[in-house]
């Protein structure tokens, strides 16, 4: 065989290789187009529905819950209810505070204070899981509450303020925004990511004079030096909010349970830290949760809380208690003996 002709056979053969790859990419490509207009042949009616009109929020790599956005709300939702209640989240003093254009029955905080980013944020205490949730029994309460009733405690505790008349415009777009951000989660099931990310009891009790100087190094520059928060110029609302004082959450609320604390600036706080990356060792966010809780704040009557005293929390700060450990170890710790008491009782009933 001459040289030439071997030379014609190998460029017969990329010709051919070239023609058999541009047959299969037209091939694969007609096949697509066709799946494309009978995709209702591939997908059930159900399945179509959720991938034209879904409003659940993307899956994201970390697994979390996120919100769904609000001008993704199809067929059957009011937007301008739900948008309202966004804005009375963010904004709740602006309407409802000292100086509110609607009401004056709050403290000057606004609820994205402790739910931040108006509800939405992974561990950032978020709404994720209250539509999902509720109505459910409570145990401080010792009974069966709807989402009127969890706003309202929070207008009374963590506002420090009055209960919202449920029947009000305010409290159904504040209703309807909650139930929006969790329309993405089945009902009966706690989305991840939802409420406070869990954080170890310490080995010893948590010391305020420790968290002081946490507070000095880290919070200072926007809580300030005596805890009253940063208030906007026009006194309308607070850019950040106070942490004790007459203006802050009262000792009825839940931030004053320092695992509750704890769990919120370990994975929020300070300005810039997420659960992802956080600022905190853990020993500093529980310090400084007990020099915080140990400042003068409103006071409202819990005597009706936790009716069985076998349910409380066990870091909850008010007697009595169903064991003979004292106020100050379930404030403070160390909680692990407390635990372990809790879980040895458990075992010896089964």
């Amino acid at each position: 065989m001459e040289p030439q002709d071997q030379y014609y056979i190998d460029l017969a053969k990329k010709a051919m290789k070239t023609l058999n790859a541009l047959t299969f990419l037209l091939v694969l490509s007609i096949f697509i187009f066709i799946a494309i207009l009978t995709k209702d042949f591939f997908f059930s009616d159900e399945t179509l529905s959720t991938i034209e009109n879904s409003n659940v929020a993307p899956t994201l790599s970390d697994g979390l819950w996120h919100a769904p956005d609000i001008a993704s709300a199809g067929a059957g939702n009011d937007i301008e209810l739900i948008i309202y209640g966004h804005d009375l989240i963010a904004s709740t003093s602006k309407f409802l505070g000292p100086n509110g254009s609607v009401a004056h029955i709050s403290n000057g905080l606004n609820c994205q204070n402790c739910h931040l980013d108006a509800g939405t944020r992974p561990w950032g205490n978020n709404y994720g899981s209250v539509a999902s949730l509720y109505p459910k029994f409570r145990a401080r309460s010792g009974s069966i509450e709807n989402i009127y009733k969890r706003v309202n405690d929070c207008f009374e505790r963590s506002l420090n303020g009055q209960a919202l008349d449920t029947s009000s415009k305010e409290m159904q777009a504040i209703k309807s925004y909650i139930e929006f951000l969790g329309s993405n989660v089945e009902k009966g099931k706690k989305a991840e990511g939802s409420g406070f990310k869990e954080l170890a009891f310490l080995d010893r009790a948590i010391d305020p004079k420790a968290g002081k100087k946490v507070y000095e190094q880290k919070c200072v520059s926007c809580h300030q030096l005596n805890g009253e928060g940063s208030l906007m110029a026009d006194g309308s609302a607070y850019t950040f909010p106070p942490l004790w004082g007459e203006h802050s959450y009262n000792d009825g609320a839940g931030l004053y349970r320092m695992s509750n604390f704890a769990k919120y600036v370990k994975y929020n706080m300070p300005l810039g830290s997420t659960h992802a990356s956080p600022t905190l060792t853990d020993e500093e966010a529980w310090d400084v949760a007990a020099f915080v809780n140990t400042q003068m704040r409103p006071h409202i009557d819990v005597k009706t809380d936790w009716p069985d005293i076998s349910k409380k929390p066990i870091d909850h700060p008010f007697g009595p208690y169903d064991d003979a450990f004292s106020e100050e170890q379930h404030k403070f710790g160390p909680w692990k003996p407390i635990e372990d008491f809790r879980k040895s009782q458990k075992t010896a009933m089964k």
